[in-house]
């Protein structure tokens, strides 16, 4: 399974699909190498995790062990969470729950909150409280800091997927104008 898929993530789709079958065995594809993603992935259930970037034997390798339910990593993977373990990622990453990742990662990308509670299935309330929550942990006064937080860190798309998203939705999305890429 793909971490990006059209409509809810591919964490999202992985958590309901193992909700109504608790016994499937996903392997996650991905062109996702950072470590958060991984991390998320694994959490949610995924019981391997490969990259777009290895070698198509990876990948049958990958599938044949998670078939007999054994957990597999690609070496790039398994390197980057040994990275990620030895300099330990910080706050506000690691204090973010798996909902207020995912709300995260949809309003970097330009989401307003009505269209991310539909997605998500929540109420519009419940997106604008997971909203506050992620700015109080993240230190930002508004949504501008956010996105740029969230983007230095490495945790979701990167900062060119935001910036290509509509200002009219980022604007519903943070309650912020934006005018020549500053908080006005």
């Amino acid at each position: 399974m793909d971490l990006a898929l059209p409509g809810a993530s591919g964490i999202e789709a992985m958590r309901r699909m193992l909700a109504r079958e608790p016994d499937a065995h996903v392997l996650i594809f991905s062109v996702h190498e950072e470590a958060i993603f991984v991390r998320r992935a694994l959490d949610a259930g995924a019981r391997g995790y490969v990259t777009k970037a290895s070698a198509p034997d990876v990948l049958v390798e990958a599938v044949r062990s998670v078939a007999r339910r054994v957990c597999y990593l690609s070496a790039d993977i398994s390197q980057a969470l040994a990275l990620r373990a030895t300099f330990q990622e910080g706050p506000p990453g690691r204090q973010l729950s798996a909902r207020e990742f995912e709300v995260l990662r949809l309003l970097v990308q330009g989401y307003t909150l009505p269209s991310i509670a539909e997605k998500l299935g929540l109420s519009q309330k419940t997106v604008a409280n997971h909203q506050s929550m992620i700015r109080q942990k993240f230190g930002a006064d508004n949504g501008v800091q956010l996105a740029q937080m969230a983007s230095r860190l490495g945790h979701l798309v990167s900062f060119a997927d935001f910036a290509g998203s509509a200002e009219a939705s980022f604007t519903a999305s943070f309650g912020a104008a934006v005018s020549n890429g500053t908080p006005t």
